[in-house]
């Protein structure tokens, strides 16, 4: 297990945290982010589209649950949580994403990833906070199992 701090100044530097990690990512990983409204998640998310190549504009599923976007390097499956409980996530049957199963192996991101009843076998999390400054701060564990 490896854990990184990282400072950022502001949503900006959200963003491209996103683009420099996406430069790494292999199909099937799996991102699951952490934090409270507003801290960034879907900005993150935007940056990881972008450094994948994605040109479509990246919102928040919160209503939709999961937005797939297929033209990038890697396809990027964003699923948000936030409105559901562990039954309904249970019948989305997520490691569909995490697994290739049914889709193309790709990158699935979870924003409210501490509502999961079960995490995959290998994941990173991202852990995003806000300070009173407005600054924020990215905490970064890469949990593998390999």
């Amino acid at each position: 297990m490896g854990k990184e701090v990282i400072f950022l100044a502001d949503e900006w530097e959200t963003r491209k945290l996103g683009e420099k990690i996406a430069q790494h990512l292999t199909p099937n990983t799996v991102i699951l982010l952490r934090g409270n409204l507003g801290a960034g998640k879907t900005t993150f998310i935007q940056g990881l589209g972008f450094g994948l190549g994605i040109e479509s504009a990246i919102a928040s599923p919160t209503f939709t649950l999961i937005n797939e976007y297929l033209e990038g390097r890697l396809p990027l499956y964003h699923i948000d949580l936030y409105r559901l409980g562990s039954e309904e996530i249970k019948q989305l049957h997520l490691q569909t994403y995490w697994e290739g199963i049914e889709v193309e192996p790709g990158i699935t991101a979870i924003e409210w990833s501490e509502l999961l009843p079960h995490l995959p076998p290998d994941y990173l999390q991202v852990e995003l906070t806000i300070n009173d400054d407005d600054t924020r701060q990215a905490i970064i564990i890469n949990l593998s199992s390999g």
